[in-house]
Formats: structure tokens, sequence, C-alpha cells
């Protein structure tokens, strides 16, 4: 039987979300009433969290790191209220705050009822992904991050399931992938790859794709630009943000972007609904007028830029058509 999986980009939790998180836990604070009637569609619903969650830890001190996103405790009350059903940690700033503040983290969203994946107590756990049955389809989740490397778990130390994906995906990665193959009907890799502000993904990034599709990925879903990529299927190169308090850059316009809904069964995805949704701060809404206009024709365009790379290369970008203020991209 189908399954709708939605998918949301970077969620920023801490600095004035936080702040906000602290004096309410209800979803309609944070975001509007008909974009919580959208998400109300998903079987399931997996987001890329950019923060940690704890009231203790310090902050990393790290050459060239001026960003620190910490959630209170709150916030995973609030992920659960959203319907969130499972989480990557895999990202640059799971361990802003520490260890500690990590582990928290885990515990916070554990107490909540939500899945984790590409952070833990050791490179073990971070490893780890999660199998969730929606509908009677075995959806798998596997989180990764390209970045950075002095956040990656050891066997003796908490951390992020960290990859260099410079070269493709490693042959430990490729394996974990496969091995997911096994226990799950679809498999769903969710990696945190590439620099931030970009408007197209890096050639590595897409070799990467390939890798991961080739391992078995039946869906590839990543972030870490802030803004949203194309999409060749089964392949959304970038999510782009959900929720923060960032200033907008006026020409990638970081406040505008897309929740995806994918419906996927036991072949992989079959068709993606982009809704289009508007950044305020610390607050978001589905857009309208020239703000839908601007991330319909972005949308069209990045995903007809995308050709193949070569051989075993994902198809081309998919073709963009619209149905009932959605945008559509036939996954098969």
């Amino acid at each position: 039987m189908p399954a709708t999986i939605a998918l949301a980009g970077d969620t920023m939790l801490g600095r004035g979300v936080a702040e906000r998180v602290a004096r309410s836990v209800d979803p309609a604070a944070f975001f509007s009433e008909d974009l919580l009637e959208v998400l109300g569609e998903a079987d399931l619903f997996v987001l890329n969290l950019e923060c940690c969650v704890s009231d203790r830890g310090r902050m990393w001190d790290a050459p060239g790191k001026p960003f620190h996103f910490r959630a209170p405790p709150q916030a995973a009350e609030l992920l659960a209220r959203l319907g969130v059903g499972c989480v990557t940690l895999a990202n640059n700033h799971a361990l802003d705050y520490g260890p500690d503040a990590l582990l928290d983290t885990r515990d916070w969203l554990d107490r909540s009822g939500i899945r984790y994946v590409g952070a833990g107590a050791s490179q073990e756990e971070a490893r780890r992904p999660e199998v969730v049955t929606v509908g009677g389809l075995r959806v798998g989740v596997l989180g990764v991050t390209d970045h950075p490397a002095d956040f990656a778990a050891t066997a003796v130390r908490p951390g992020v399931n960290y990859a260099d994906l410079m070269t493709g995906a490693p042959p430990w990665l490729v394996a974990d992938v496969e091995d997911l193959g096994t226990k799950a009907d679809v498999v769903v890799v969710t990696p945190h790859w590439g620099p931030n502000m970009i408007g197209r993904p890096r050639p590595y990034v897409r070799s990467a794709a390939q890798s991961l599709v080739s391992a078995g990925a039946g869906l590839v879903a990543g972030h870490s630009a802030h803004v949203f990529h194309g999409v060749a299927p089964p392949v959304l190169y970038d999510l782009g943000d959900f929720i923060d308090d960032y200033i907008v850059d006026a020409e990638l316009r970081n406040d505008l972007g897309l929740l995806f809904l994918v419906t996927v069964d036991e072949q992989g995805p079959v068709r993606l609904h982009g809704v289009p949704i508007e950044l305020l701060y610390c607050r978001t809404r589905l857009a309208h007028g020239d703000e839908w206009r601007w991330i319909r024709d972005r949308f069209a365009a990045v995903c007809a830029g995308l050709a193949p790379t070569g051989p075993g290369a994902p198809d081309q970008g998919g073709t963009v058509t619209e149905e009932d203020g959605r945008l559509v991209v036939d996954m098969r």
C-alpha cells in the first residue's frame, strides 16, 4: 500500500525560535493553519534538525564556526505535536554545545517518541538507521553528513555519522545502504552535503548521489545549502529550509522554499508534490502570489538544469507540472 512521506529541510529551533519555544509548544505558534493541514496528509514526517536540544553544554570552540544553535528541551514536544516521526542529526550543528547537549538531544527525542538517525553516543549508534512501518510499508531512514570532520563520532566519542563524499560514497556507507535495503521496502538516505548558500548541487554531490542510488537508496533527500535545489528522480538534492530566524539573501531567497510530499510504494517513490512555503521570522506559512510564482519558476528551472553526469547517473531533472497549487514531479 502506498504511503506519503513529508520531507522538510533545515529546521533550526535555536536563537530567536528558541525564545518562542520556551513560551509555547503549540505548532500553530510557528506554522500556519493551512501548512499544518498539509502536514496532516503525511504518513511519516522526516526533517533535518539543525540544532541540539538541551539546556546544558558549552559552545563548540572551532576556527571558522560563527553560529551555534541550541533549542530548549520543550522543542522535542513541539516536534512531536507537529507530527514529526524521525529526524536526522547528521549535520554541522548537532555538536554546537558539545557531547552533553548531543546526548540530551537524543534523550529528549526518545522521551517524545521521535526517532533519530545520523548521530549518537558512538560511531556504531551514529551509523544506525531506523526502520519505520507506515501503512504496512517498511521505510528505512539513514542520515549522514560530509561536514564537519571534527564532529565525527568514534568508538568512544559521541558525534555524527561523518563521511567524506568528495569522491563518492565510501565503501562502508555503500554497505550500510545495501544492508538497510535488506530490512526495508524503501530506503531513504538523507545527507547533509555541500556548502551553504549555493543555488545548485556541486559535481561531487551529484556523484555521491549516484553512489547512493546504485547502492539501493530508493530516495535521496539532501540538505545544507539553505535553498532548495532541483530534483532528478530519485534524488532531491536539497530540501532548503523549513523554519529559522536567518537573514534573507535577496538573490537566493532562502526565505522561500518547499515542503515535499513524496508518495512511495514497494518499488520506491511514485510522485512528488512540492508545496511552496514562505519563511518569516520564526514562523512558516504557505506561499501565495508573487512568492508562489517565484518558487514555481525557480523550481522548474533548477530541475530542468539537471542533466545526467555519466553512466549510472540519475535521470534527467524532473519535469515540473502544477496541480491544485502544488508543484508535481513524476518520480518514475
